[in-house]
């Protein structure tokens, strides 16, 4: 079928009239009748079915952005809360929108000092009768990576040397796993900066910078494959393993004396330089001087965004908006958990950055697409997270502890979060069970799925813990919705498994989200109904945390984070009540 804007027209079935593509179509439009072009039948291609989705969207939470309105301060910005799209069709291009769509459209936001971190858990009265048993209780995750010593680095001067051959595994490493994650580099960069290290020549420059940061991303990537895959069985792979973790220090240290030039810097090379700096902090399980280094380069992305760059190819200019949203992510991952983090400002823009467009950074055609819906199903995820995060757990305007409100919010919310899993590609999608994934992404996405429903839920959840054993006498609802609260819970922390792109940027969420869980399950099992929800298989997932987050704290080396081994002791601790307070009730009924 030809196309209008990117998208394929089509028959409207109401009118029997050709539709232009637009929402609703002119001829609808014109004689005031809903419009339900996009449910015929057309072939249409996979990244053109994400934005058909996203842009219904749009329409689907436009009435609940109105109920909510009224709510808000008048003097907080509309924009940094509305509940719109899942991805905004304004970050494609104008081309996807109709001529009458506003220009203005809402921002996925994370509002500061939200109350869905696991520290505010950890205030919740439920707890207070354990006393001092929860001794990590108000632990302060910024007081324990503030107080870390820094890194320690090698006064050597000469830089680190690998054969052809291994420099080309290495490169192919980063690309599969760091460049296919968060596909920022361009193929042929790669190719170049490969080149660079073959030769050995390392300059003052931002070039070297980039190249010896990508072999030291690449290396950490070995590293965390090879222990995902449990390669470690293997004869002598305790010593490969230990080369890659040198080398890969060895590469960092030396990109690390040169990164003064990216900070000074006003290129694509430069911020991505910071960007890949940050990366390689999240391996190494150091959060404040990831999301120092995070936000260095999303301000500065921003800034290159804000202005024309004399010179600036379109493939820069794609690599700069590709780092955008990679900072996106990866900023707001670090907001759900410390709230009170000064924000870059990019989330109040995200709408009127364009998402990801045709740039080449796979050598093959299929991990290119892979790689590509991969990234977008990971933006719009993370887009939907901070509107669950905004419109739920806002201070001061967070609906989700407003039982005559929070509802309505709710049923939007898990509306789109179905409509996110319905739309993933297949070689991502996954069921809601305990079965293997097809792929690597696809067990990822299951998490942050999985994530995302426990806390869209978890208002239902809230409310019957207030209530204590006379939630009986609730309506059914907060039941039903505390049920699927919690299933999310203990279906997420038994679906986590050492997945590569986890224990590369995700330990330290992933230790205090764990934790969550464990506390959420804790505080449910004093409650007589959400008790019956619970097996005893509920009573494995402490120790199966703990065994999981302890060998991923060994990954990196260089010493460990304090706060996630404050969560691994929380988890540990936390179990044991459970186990305990598991045993009473048992024996009471």
């Amino acid at each position: 079928s030809p196309s209008v804007g990117g998208f394929p027209i089509g028959i409207c079935k109401l009118t029997s009239a050709r539709c232009d593509g637009r929402r609703p179509c002119t001829t609808c439009a014109q004689i005031g009748t809903d419009c339900v072009y996009g449910s015929e039948t057309i072939n249409k291609s996979k990244s053109d079915l994400i934005l058909d989705v996203a842009i219904r969207s749009e329409n689907l939470l436009q009435e609940l952005f109105t109920q909510l309105a009224a709510r808000r301060s008048p003097s907080q910005n509309p924009s940094a809360i509305s509940p719109h799209a899942v991805i905004s069709p304004s970050a494609v291009s104008n081309a996807h929108r109709g001529e009458g769509c506003p220009d203005h459209i809402s921002n996925a936001t994370l509002s500061p000092f939200h109350a869905s971190t696991t520290e505010s858990i950890l205030s919740w009265p439920q707890f207070a009768g354990f006393g001092n048993l929860i001794k990590e209780r108000g632990f302060s995750v910024f007081r324990l990576e503030s107080t870390r010593a820094p890194l320690a680095h090698r006064q050597c001067m000469v830089q680190p040397y690998m054969p052809k051959q291994e420099v080309e595994s290495t490169v192919r490493s980063f690309e599969r796993g760091i460049n296919f994650w968060y596909p920022t580099m361009a193929r042929a960069t790669t190719e170049e900066l490969q080149a660079h290290i073959i030769a050995g020549t390392f300059e003052e420059t931002t070039r070297s910078c980039l190249s010896l940061l990508m072999m030291a991303l690449g290396c950490a990537c070995q590293l965390v494959r090879c222990f995902a895959h449990r390669d470690s069985s293997k004869a002598g792979e305790a010593d490969s393993q230990r080369q890659r973790r040198l080398m890969g220090e060895l590469y960092f240290d030396s990109a690390f004396k040169k990164i003064y030039l990216a900070q000074a810097g006003f290129t694509a090379d430069a911020v991505q330089c910071l960007f890949f700096t940050g990366l390689y902090f999240s391996f190494l399980q150091r959060p404040l001087q990831a999301w120092s280094f995070i936000s260095a380069a999303a301000t500065k992305c921003r800034l290159l965004l804000s202005y024309e760059v004399p010179g600036q190819t379109p493939e820069q200019l794609e690599c700069l908006r590709r780092i955008f949203w990679s900072c996106y992510i990866l900023e707001s991952d670090f907001l759900a958990e410390l709230a009170g983090l000064p924000q870059t400002g990019i989330a109040e823009i995200e709408s009127s950055i364009p998402l990801p467009g045709e740039y080449c950074t796979q050598e093959s055609e299929n991990d290119q697409e892979q790689s590509s819906l991969y990234f977008l199903a990971c933006i719009s995820m993370r887009r939907l997270l901070n509107r669950v995060h905004d419109l739920l757990y806002a201070r001061d305007a967070g609906v989700g502890f407003d039982n005559h409100h929070f509802p309505s919010v709710v049923s939007e919310l898990a509306y789109q979060l179905d409509e996110w899993k319905d739309l993933l590609p297949f070689s991502f999608q996954f069921t809601i069970n305990l079965d293997p994934t097809r792929t690597e992404e696809g067990a990822f996405l299951r998490q942050r799925y999985l994530t995302c429903k426990s806390v869209i839920y978890r208002p239902y959840l809230t409310w019957a813990l207030s209530n204590g054993d006379a939630v009986e006498r609730c309506p059914p609802i907060v039941y039903e919705g505390s049920k699927l609260c919690l299933e999310a819970c203990w279906m997420h922390a038994q679906n986590l498994r050492s997945l590569p792109h986890t224990i590369m940027v995700d330990t330290w969420i992933c230790s205090l989200s764990m934790a969550s869980v464990i506390l959420i399950t804790l505080a449910a099992s004093r409650v007589r109904t959400l008790r019956r929800l619970m097996s005893s298989n509920v009573l494995d997932i402490g120790p199966h945390l703990s065994d999981l987050l302890t060998q991923w704290t060994h990954i990196p080396g260089g010493g460990t984070s304090p706060s996630v081994m404050e969560s691994i002791g929380l988890i540990a601790n936390v179990s044991t009540l459970l186990k305990i307070t598991w045993n009473e009730r048992a024996l009471g009924e």
